[in-house]
């Protein structure tokens, strides 16, 4: 969608007046507050096409235009600058993401600080133990009646016991090369991207696929399969919702804090932000849920020693301050991520130490 500079600078100053204030805006005060040259008429005319254009509406009850999902999107996309933190702001995020050592602390604070520091709902997604953690070696043990018991080990010493029942009886060197088969080629690798290549692997079993590898990557699948555990998601602040008052009908809060209570979507929905990295920012109904259609939300992806393995963001009207929040929960993800890639060296020192 193209706009000439004038019709730019109009939406641009509608959506900004607007997201400041709440109400409809008038073609005199749009004339007044864009610092153009221009008669109403000439901005009545400019309203006119982007409403055309479903960049803007009229709501019945005033003159004035207020913004659109769509028009939002273009303004995030083309016309928006994001503002850098104040020293207060990022002052406020540091100590209070550094302060504390325990994860699930960082983890609420950061959902907390969030909601603080953008008068918006926060939210984190903690992280997937299976990104978390990293795979150091497996072991296959023999035991009576086909049985056998898989040992693996993670990086930080968690041990994994599960015993599987085998399609027959294997001997202990066997066990051995397949172990070894195991340990040579996903060493170092991340539980989930263990899981997702054994998934890819059995898939690709061929006739002429050693024996060994075969009896690895059938046992190893068998061990982990069901060990994912369930994400969980952290809400904060989300009473400052209630003070915008186009989500201050009761049946609308009541259904937005049931998402908040059920999780679910959101969890989905932070899945989904993880898995394409980067700032991203729903608007309305992209978010694919109706419980969500007067909402934006701005997410983030966070990693701990250069894994990503959660999500934060915000929940807010789609009249929020993009160009403050984008920069808080950008940093705010950073800052979590340094946080717990700390932690995780320090607690594989003290391991190494002992």
């Amino acid at each position: 969608m193209t706009l000439d500079a004038r019709a730019e600078i109009l939406l641009k100053t509608l959506i900004e007046r607007y997201i400041a204030e709440g109400q409809p805006v008038g073609s005199r005060t749009l004339a007044r507050q864009a610092g153009l040259d221009l008669s109403s008429a000439t901005v009545r005319n400019v309203m006119a096409d982007l409403e055309d254009m479903g960049l803007v509406s009229s709501p019945h009850t005033s003159a004035g235009r207020v913004p659109t999902e769509r028009g939002y999107r273009v303004f995030v996309d083309t016309l928006l600058k994001v503002k850098p933190l104040n020293l207060n702001e990022l002052h406020k995020l540091e100590y209070e993401l550094h302060a504390d050592h325990d994860p699930q602390h960082l983890i609420e604070n950061a959902s907390h600080m969030l909601s603080e520091v953008c008068k918006l709902a926060g939210i984190v997604m903690m992280p997937r133990r299976e990104q978390q953690l990293a795979f150091r070696h497996i072991d296959f043990v023999s035991l009576s009646g086909q049985r056998v018991l898989v040992i693996l080990v993670t990086q930080d010493g968690h041990v994994l016991n599960r015993i599987i029942q085998a399609d027959r009886e294997y001997s202990p060197a066997e066990l051995v090369q397949s172990a070894n088969y195991f340990n040579e080629t996903y060493s170092g690798v991340s539980m989930g991207d263990v899981k997702r290549a054994l998934l890819k692997e059995i898939q690709q079993v061929s006739d002429d696929m050693q024996r060994s590898m075969q009896m690895a990557v059938n046992m190893a699948r068998e061990a982990l399969s069901g060990e994912e555990e369930p994400e969980e998601l952290v809400v904060s602040g989300e009473s400052n919702l209630m003070d915008f008052p186009e989500l201050g009908d009761a049946r609308k809060l009541r259904k937005l804090f049931d998402a908040f209570n059920a999780k679910r979507d959101l969890l989905h929905l932070l899945d989904q932000s993880m898995r394409a990295g980067g700032v991203k920012i729903f608007i309305g109904q992209e978010s694919g849920y109706e419980v969500l259609a007067d909402c934006s939300v701005v997410t983030a992806p966070y990693s701990a020693d250069g894994r990503v393995v959660g999500t934060l963001g915000v929940i807010g009207p789609t009249r929020m301050a993009y160009e403050q929040v984008i920069s808080i929960v950008d940093f705010t993800a950073r800052l979590l991520g340094s946080a717990l890639s700390s932690n995780e060296r320090a607690g594989r020192l003290d391991s190494s130490s002992r």
